[in-house]
């Protein structure tokens, strides 16, 4: 803040060298109110550093929720080809027509035939499969 170079008035600097009872009641209550509102804005810095910091924490959260929310997004995208998977593995597994000829039917009955388990064929080795069924065909 620059000061100026304008002289101070005659009557406010003789009032305060000359007047030596004290500061006039109009000062007073003008240093008053610069003291009120100093504290005020002391308050309202101390509240917007607060509810800044509330919002930086919340932009953390939904940062965090966006990121869990594409997860799920992924995860309930997949449900549809793993349950066409499944359903596809299930039609194309044969039922055993000798079977039912060689059991008895009280026992045919109560039990009921399970699908066959699918089985989950690693995928570590597949570039290496890869390599070697292309080898063998060159």
């Amino acid at each position: 803040m620059s000061y100026s170079s304008r002289p101070i008035a005659s009557h406010l600097r003789q009032g305060s060298t000359t007047n030596s009872s004290g500061p006039s009641p109009v000062l007073l209550a003008r240093i008053n109110e610069k003291k009120a509102e100093l504290e005020n804005l002391k308050q309202l810095r101390d509240l917007s550093a607060g509810l800044a910091g509330q919002m930086q924490m919340l932009e953390e959260k939904l940062g965090t929720l966006s990121d869990g929310t594409e997860a799920v997004a992924t995860v309930l995208g997949n449900w549809h080809n793993v349950l066409q998977a499944i359903s596809m593995a299930s039609m194309k597994i044969p039922k055993p027509k000798d079977s039912e000829d060689h059991m008895p039917e009280s026992k045919a009955k109560d039990e009921i035939e399970l699908p066959q388990t699918l089985v989950r064929i690693p995928t570590e080795h597949a570039p290496m499969l890869k390599q070697q069924t292309e080898g063998n065909e060159e």
